[in-house]
């Protein structure tokens, strides 16, 4: 009893002991928090700031932050830039060896500060910061040096550092805005690629960087203890950032500097002790020229694609214009997307469009053609005739015709255009008003009759019967689906379909998206959302097994750059598979139709190919080789990102069909030479094809030209490519394309890697990984070889 007694009060004397330090700031090895409401934080000695689990507002989700602590709104000033937003129950431990560590209810690690050295104690500091010491009392790890959005004062900025903004206010994930110090010296702000991480042009400049002279260069973005924030320079000058405000000492106010969500730099300001509810005060703010009017081509992207940037508020305010709603209406700074379709189905002919008219609206770097001189009906009719057009700008005689996405969009009496949305007549989009002749004159009438229909008995019972008949029969529709045979497919999510469910989808298979080698993909329509239905020619002769396993392999793969199975049917004979539709059709159609693609929209696609077939290879838990990559195999969605389609169903076909009629799996054209060798494949045969597709992508042309007759140089598209770059005529490759030409470094660059990717001796082709790498300039791309040593010795 007395053993009993004394581990009761040795473990009570090290819990009082636990709460003692984090009282004091300091966090011994084995302390924990759990994300629940109410768990009590680790606090600073002073109480002002908080580490531990914030719950996001309205959402049981929780951020693993700093934050105040005294203040009402507990503003939080840090979090993990990776993965900051956790589930319920998840855990963050001081553990030696490994820092902090933050795992999910099930234990999986979602982040850690990964501190090499021993680890003997944290401290939630007076400064806002969390700092790691080691046994000797030595600083190892500190919050300061890994900020989020906010700095703090004393916090210092380093050659290199980067500030991100959030998402949105509800959303802690990496958003679309950067504060970065550049190694040379320059502060600057800009957006970025979220999908890539690739920084746009700066929407603002400190130029603090001196090229001719290094030590007049900026060296750290420096917030010192009163709130004041500057660049200190190499040979000790300053520049200031904000002004030395001795009003509001730091005794009484507290400081932060937030990179907002909407792209502007604001040193806020909030009384420690406030006498009511009261918000932090705007002191200083940058937003530089964030709307990009300024030189007009800036391309800082302050709003996502389709957005609009509003010119005349202080800071940037995007919208939505008649015609678009957001695609997260949860980011207003994000996507915005049709609120109709798109008008390029056959059969609509120009007397079925018409055009929303919004003036002073641009977006001053979509286009893809412009025509002048012409009127504005003669601009309304060429745009109705092209179905490429969605959007075409109007202004002095001038007609630019644009396609989605469009982006850098800008609002203001500056912008003397007028812009016109095409749409199809009937598909008026619902936020924009229908005008009637007397509409406003019969206004109040129609009000009176519609109260009058709100207090009649009748008209309530009859509304009552009908939700009575629709409670019936969604009740009814919700117990025919529960009672729907369970999917065999084991280990997904995915959507089982009757196949009678998806002949009324498709209308009977009415609307014929494509064909292709493993069957015909029709449009279809389930509740609300427009899929794609494939309709497999035939799997194995006994390949239930064999399709279920396929369709889990396919189901388990998540990346961007694929496009996303939703479902799937194993009735009978029949197999088909249920994909997102992708509204711009395949890259075949976009690369070789009447107007060249842009080449930004070009090189992106390429890039987000190598990204998705990289996944492919290496990333999924069973390496997939795709065996037939060409374009008519990629898909392009709304905004025109890259999505590869058919890949792992290579193996639900006999293994005697194929396109070529022999054993070989994949297009002329595109075929690895190893399929002809009796050699074995491997992922490298989808690399040939991609570096086919990359040459297509660059030059705008076919990977085989179609002859006539005779035989007519550059004929094939790789022999072309190689004698083109070897001669060191590029611009004859992409037939003299200024946009292509004017970016010359990556023309070659691209060139080079699509040359590397052709070579016949698979064994010199990069890996997807790699070639990913070299498209985005992270690696030095060499001079390739010949890529076809064996044909020139054979010849």
């Amino acid at each position: 009893m007395a053993l009993i007694l004394y581990f009761i009060l040795l473990t009570i004397l090290q819990t009082l002991s636990v709460v003692a330090q984090q009282r004091n700031g300091s966090i011994p090895l084995g302390a924990s928090l759990i994300a629940t409401e109410g768990a009590e934080p680790w606090l600073s000695p002073s109480g002002e700031f908080a580490f531990g689990f914030k719950q996001i507002q309205g959402k049981d989700i929780f951020v693993l932050s700093i934050s105040y602590a005294k203040i009402p709104d507990q503003t939080i000033i840090w979090y993990p830039q990776a993965n900051p937003m956790v589930s319920r129950g998840s855990k963050v431990e001081l553990i030696n060896g490994r820092g902090l560590v933050l795992n999910d209810p099930q234990g999986r690690l979602v982040w850690s500060s990964f501190s090499i050295s021993d680890v003997a104690y944290g401290v939630m500091n007076n400064t806002g910061n969390f700092v790691l010491f080691d046994s000797n009392s030595s600083n190892i790890w500190e919050s300061f040096s890994y900020p989020a959005d906010t700095m703090l004062p004393t916090q210092v900025l380093e050659l290199g550092g980067v500030i991100n903004s959030k998402l949105s206010e509800t959303n802690f994930s990496r958003g679309r805005f950067q504060l970065r110090l550049l190694p040379g010296g320059n502060l600057v702000l800009n957006s970025r690629d979220i999908a890539f991480d690739l920084p746009y042009a700066a929407y603002y400049d400190s130029k603090t960087d001196d090229p001719s002279n290094s030590s007049n260069s900026g060296s750290q973005l420096i917030f010192d203890a009163t709130g004041y924030m500057y660049i200190l320079r190499r040979n000790g000058q300053i520049n200031d950032l904000t002004v030395r405000n001795t009003a509001l000492s730091s005794d009484d106010y507290y400081y932060r500097a937030t990179l907002d969500s909407d792209g502007v730099l604001t040193l806020y300001t909030h009384p420690k002790n406030p006498t009511n509810n009261t918000s932090w005060d705007t002191k200083w703010f940058e937003r530089g020229n964030l709307c990009s009017y300024v030189g007009g081509y800036e391309d800082s992207r302050a709003c996502g694609f389709n957005n609009v940037c509003n010119l005349e508020t202080d800071r940037p305010n995007c919208e939505c214009a008649q015609g678009f709603s957001l695609l997260d209406p949860n980011d207003p700074n994000g996507d915005c997307k049709l609120d109709f379709t798109p008008s390029c189905d056959e059969g609509v002919s120009n007397e079925d469009l018409d055009f929303i008219e919004l003036i002073n609206v641009n977006w001053p770097m979509s286009d893809y053609m412009r025509i002048r001189p012409i009127d504005e009906q003669g601009c309304r009719n060429n745009c109705k005739e092209d179905c490429s057009c969605t959007v075409a700008i109007y202004n002095a005689n001038n007609c630019w015709k644009k396609q989605l996405p469009l982006f850098n969009g800008r609002k203001g009496r500056r912008e003397i255009s007028k812009a016109l949305v095409k749409f199809r007549k009937g598909e008026l989009p619902p936020h924009i008003p229908t005008k009637f002749p007397g509409e406003k004159k019969d206004q109040k009438t129609l009000i009176a009759i519609i109260s009058a229909l709100l207090g009649s008995s009748m008209f309530v019972s009859v509304v009552l019967t009908g939700v009575i008949c629709l409670g019936f029969f969604i009740n009814n529709r919700k117990k025919a689906r529960d009672h729907r045979p369970s999917s065999k497919v084991v280990n997904t999510n995915l959507l089982h379909f009757t196949y009678q469910e998806l002949v009324e989808a498709t209308n009977v298979f009415k609307d014929e998206l494509g064909k292709g080698a493993f069957g015909i993909v029709y449009k279809g329509v389930i509740g609300t959302n427009i899929v794609a239905v494939k309709k497999l020619d035939r799997v194995f002769d006994d390949g239930e097994k064999e399709f279920q396993a396929e369709v889990n392999a396919i189901a388990r793969t998540h990346h961007k750059n694929l496009v996303q199975l939703l479902g799937y049917c194993d009735e009978g004979d029949q197999r088909l598979l249920v994909y997102e539709y992708m509204s711009n059709g395949t890259l075949a159609s976009f690369l070789f139709g009447d107007v060249r693609p842009s080449w930004k929209q070009r090189s992106d696609i390429a890039l987000g190919i190598a990204k998705g077939l990289s996944y492919l290879h290496e990333e999924c838990s069973t390496q997939v080789i795709h065996c037939d990559i060409k374009p008519q195999n990629i898909l392009l969605d709304d905004y025109y990102n890259a999505k590869i389609s058919d890949f792992g169903l290579a193996k639900l076909l006999m293994m005697n069909e194929s396109r070529t009629n022999t054993g070989i799996r994949g297009t002329k054209g595109y075929v690895a030479p190893e399929w002809f060798r009796n050699t074995p494949v491997t992922i490298k045969v989808d690399v040939y094809s991609f570096g086919v597709l990359l040459l297509e992508i660059i030059s705008c042309r076919k990977s085989v030209k179609e002859v006539q007759s005779g035989v007519e140089y550059g004929a094939i598209l790789t022999d072309w490519a190689w004698d083109c770059y070897q001669e060191k005529n590029l611009d004859a490759f992409v037939e003299n394309d200024m946009e292509v030409i004017d970016d010359y470094k990556k023309l070659t660059t691209f060139a080079k890697v699509g040359l590397w990717c052709v070579q016949e001796n698979a064994s010199l082709r990069p890996t997807m990984r790699k070639v990913a790498q070299m498209l985005e300039g992270v690696i030095e791309v060499s001079e390739p070889p010949c890529p076809f040593p064996f044909s020139v010795i054979s010849s």
